[in-house]
């Protein structure tokens, strides 16, 4: 069984993937983390699922409970999950990162982490969007410089960052066609979960890819996937790709 430890329990992604963990056989919860503030400090974790006790409480250290898990799952603030990244190296942990909205020098910390515990560290954890990465890529290419390409990203009214990290990644893949990153627009409203929109416009023709996510499971379960990937690997920074096998 593999124990995992989950960042940011009571939000919304965290509340996500705690369900989704509790209802696999091959998942056992061995800790949770919250900010100090958080009024579920000290709560039994079971509580926020409504699945009854299981004798492990919110925590606010991680320092106190790595030891006795396999590997943590992020969904939180670049700060926090920074902060943990150093205490997963310290102990040897797998990491999960789906946090979003980190700074290149930030994103060179994480790499170098890499270099000492299997970690992904992916803007989106769910298998349609990353089959769109690489989708987008061989349109691109396909298409030439011939055809403009823009991006829209919609996602709802709390998200922080913009534009969203799947979006960055899909500007990525145009740009190793096109050599530059693309416009990309960012629309923030009610409660999106998030759609992705890529269009390439031609003379007399368009083509649009869109990727819609119609609930934060595809995420959870996802990031849950990448956890079962990363046991017993060696120390490296692997990609969702290797996760689904494409």
């Amino acid at each position: 069984m593999i124990k995992i430890v989950i960042s940011g329990i009571s939000g919304k992604m965290g509340v996500r993937i705690g369900v989704l963990a509790s209802q696999d056989k091959n998942f056992e919860i061995a800790g949770a983390l919250e900010i100090c503030s958080s009024p579920e400090i000290g709560k039994d974790i079971g509580e926020l699922f409504a699945i009854g006790k299981i004798n492990k409480k919110i925590e606010t250290d991680f320092n106190k409970i790595a030891p006795f898990c396999d590997a943590l799952i992020e969904f939180t603030a670049c700060s926090a999950t920074l902060e943990h990244l150093e205490i997963a190296v310290k102990n040897k942990k797998a990491m999960v990162i789906g946090t979003t909205g980190f700074s290149k020098d930030e994103v060179e910390k994480i790499k170098n982490a890499s270099k000492k515990i299997p970690m992904i560290f992916s803007p989106n954890m769910s298998i349609g969007a990353n089959l769109m990465f690489r989708i987008t890529e061989e349109i691109a290419e396909a298409l030439g410089k011939d055809y403009e390409a823009e991006i829209v990203e919609i996602h709802h009214n709390q998200k922080k960052d913009a534009p969203s990290g799947t979006a960055k990644r899909l500007g990525e893949a145009v740009s190793k066609v096109k050599g530059k990153i693309p416009q990309i627009h960012s629309v923030r409203l009610g409660d999106i979960v998030g759609d992705h929109t890529v269009i390439f416009a031609g003379i007399g023709e368009r083509i649009e890819i869109t990727h819609r996510a119609h609930s934060r499971d595809a995420f959870a379960k996802g990031a849950l996937d990448a956890v079962k990937f990363l046991i017993g690997k060696q120390p490296g920074l692997y990609t969702m790709a290797d996760v689904i096998g494409r």
